[in-house]
């Protein structure tokens, strides 16, 4: 492959700062983030070029992803609200209302309709290079996670429109690298989360999120704590 260019890093930059990389090298009038867990299926990214050709006012295009077995994975989304926040990746998810996740994922639409989203997931994302110049690159204060919704976000903000577009689709053998270091990849989530709510809601409401995970993990702690007491062992 004489046409591809490979950058070696000797330390783990995360993901904003090595795609950065990329995106300055990189030529084209798109730019595709795709992650190294995954399979393009088809002419998927013929389709999606054609869709950004033809929608001139769309920044951001993100293909309907796969998981491993074909089902089809979350991957739009909308901005996340403070109850998203307390719910989402946190022990009180399976006692979310209805609505509060059901708004989040977007699943008012259905897996195989073309719909406007506020974000969608950098697995497997498309951004225009114009748009990119206008918005900035992806904000490297984040380690992984959360990137790719403030960098959505930006570009709503400056005005392109995002897009779920299932016609063109890819598979995402999700957390193959992350599944390595279980707890790191629980860390830079939470993480992560309480970075873009200080950046869009301001740090008091950071902090109160910030303390709420760390409630959940003396929860945890004391839960695990109390079931190796009774005898409880891990595999």
């Amino acid at each position: 492959f004489p046409g591809v260019r490979f950058i070696a890093n000797v330390e783990n930059r995360g993901f904003p700062a090595a795609n950065n990389q990329g995106i300055r090298v990189a030529q084209g009038r798109y730019v595709l983030l795709l992650n190294p867990d995954t399979e393009v299926l088809g002419d998927a990214l013929e389709t999606l070029v054609a869709y950004a050709d033809a929608h001139p006012d769309v920044g951001v295009i993100g293909p309907q992803l796969l998981n491993s077995d074909g089902s089809v994975q979350s991957s739009r989304r909308r901005f996340p609200t403070l109850a998203t926040a307390f719910f989402e990746s946190t022990w009180l998810q399976p006692y979310a209302p209805r609505w509060v996740l059901r708004r989040y994922y977007v699943l008012d639409h259905k897996d195989d309709e073309t719909v406007e989203v506020d974000w969608v997931k950098g697995a497997a994302l498309m951004a225009r290079r114009t748009a990119i110049e206008q918005i900035g690159l992806l904000d490297e204060g984040f380690f992984m996670y959360s990137e790719e919704l403030d960098w959505c976000r930006r570009f709503r903000e400056a005005g392109w429109r995002v897009v779920y577009l299932p016609a063109a689709r890819i598979v995402h053998h999700e957390g193959k690298s992350s599944e390595q270091v279980w707890p790191a990849r629980h860390i830079h989530f939470q993480t992560s989360k309480i970075r873009y709510f200080r950046k869009y809601a301001g740090r008091p409401i950071a902090e109160v999120l910030r303390m709420f995970i760390l409630a959940n993990y003396a929860w945890q702690w004391g839960l695990e704590a109390t079931k190796w007491l009774l005898g409880h062992r891990r595999a």
